[in-house]
């Protein structure tokens, strides 16, 4: 099965106050020292995954750059690390090659670069279409920049493109997340993604709404009830304009085919690069903060990680590896798959368990009980074999997710997985 590529660039030209990823700002001399130790990473993602014991596919059909802010590093950057995927891995001719860029980045240069790259598609960070939300959580463009690039990449063939939306930013209303709402259909483009505020101590903003202060805006942010309705209101708006819900947070245009033999409606938008972290494909991650999941045999694989800072991983300290046993795989299945709309097979999933585990009855009797629990609370329903989780299930999917979990993951930092 072909490989999900994904490549971390954690920096940014500000830091959102929203923002509780691994990425900062930080000079642009960093910029090329990181991307050669980037290129260190991809020349020697083989000789790691010999050390893990795992198989390592030579073809890869998604590739994702992701962070932080990818758009804005520099021409000759870009294309260095492409080329360096390249010629480690057999790109497919339809690969879908995804790059994350900030409104306000895509300079007509820096579309040419993406082109030159094969990139495909563009997932664009606008969060709200509204100025005065924009700003207040440190989003540099405008709505208009929104429109402006939109348009710009639609000139250049870069159609592809996802909007981001966050649900409950400060000052929002029911009328203004409307508005960014209706701007987002209106661009037209194929793919959105909505996500609801995270309130942790892993950013500014989080740890000023635990605290009960009003840096950052936090006295202007909406409660957890209204910022559910809105994440509601979005999934309501987006599927009267044709934008199906495929996943918790991610919907697509649905596109008719001209031909009898492809009756109805097709989700050819679909993220393939994401839909490989929900199905449990391969995928292998370069860079800060950078997972990956690869087989080892047919009943078991391994999860790693690159360090999450910035010093640690250009010191080269080992990844973070975390055996996945079959119990396990199962139940990543289980909270993996229900965040797909389709949901999951049940009777698929039990083959796998009794495959693995023939003298252990544990593992379904606990899962029948949860099921049961949860589809008399109205988080999940139950079709024959398929079980989805309600639009209810949707809101409070962790704690569903929680509710399958009967097994702990070993986690085991190894020095000797840094083969450099």
């Amino acid at each position: 099965m072909p490989l999900g590529l994904y490549i971390s660039v954690p920096f940014c030209r500000t830091k959102c106050s929203y923002c509780n990823f691994a990425s900062d700002v930080f000079s642009k001399s960093a910029y090329e020292n990181y991307v050669a130790r980037l290129l260190e990473d991809v020349a020697s993602s083989r000789q790691l995954a010999s050390e893990l014991g795992c198989a390592l596919e030579k073809a890869a059909d998604s590739i994702y750059l992701g962070g932080g802010t990818p758009s804005i590093l520099e021409a000759a950057q870009l294309q260095r690390i492409f080329a360096a995927v390249r010629t480690q891995f057999a790109v497919t001719p339809d690969a879908e090659i995804t790059v994350e860029c900030a409104p306000g980045t895509l300079t007509p240069a820096l579309i040419e670069t993406l082109r030159q790259c094969g990139v495909n598609r563009v997932s664009l960070g606008v969060q709200s279409f509204v100025d005065q939300e924009a700003q207040s959580v440190g989003r540099l463009h405008k709505r208009t920049t929104v429109f402006e690039e939109i348009e710009r990449l639609h000139k250049a063939g870069l159609a592809n493109i996802s909007i981001d939306l966050i649900a409950g930013l400060p000052h929002q209303t029911p009328e203004s997340w409307a508005f960014s709402v209706s701007e987002t259909i209106a661009t037209g483009v194929p793919h959105v993604s909505v996500y609801m505020l995270e309130v942790d101590d892993d950013s500014r903003l989080g740890r000023e709404l635990i605290a009960g202060g009003s840096r950052y805006h936090a006295h202007f942010v909406p409660d957890e009830d209204a910022t559910a309705d809105f994440y509601e209101q979005a999934c309501e708006m987006l599927a009267s304009a044709g934008i199906a819900q495929y996943e918790i947070s991610n919907f697509a245009r649905r596109v008719p085919r001209p031909s009898s033999a492809w009756a109805g409606l097709l989700p050819d938008n679909e993220s393939r690069h994401n839909l490989k972290y929900w199905t449990r494909q391969p995928y292998l991650g370069f860079g800060v903060d950078a997972h990956s999941f690869l087989a080892v045999d047919d009943h078991q694989a391994i999860r790693f990680a690159a360090p999450d800072l910035l010093d640690a991983y250009m010191n080269r300290a080992p990844h973070t590896v975390t055996p996945v046993s079959a119990q396990a795989a199962v139940e990543e299945s289980f909270f993996l798959g229900l965040r797909l709309n389709r949901g999951i097979d049940l009777d698929r999933l039990l083959k796998l368990f009794t495959s693995c585990h023939p003298e252990r009855s544990e593992g379904p009797a606990v899962w029948e009980s949860a099921i049961q629990q949860c589809l008399q609370e109205g988080l999940l329903e139950r079709q024959g074999a398929t079980l989805r989780l309600t639009g209810r299930g949707r809101l409070l999917s962790n704690e569903v997710f929680a509710r399958f979990l009967t097994e702990k993951e070993e986690k085991v930092g190894t020095g000797h997985v840094n083969p450099r």
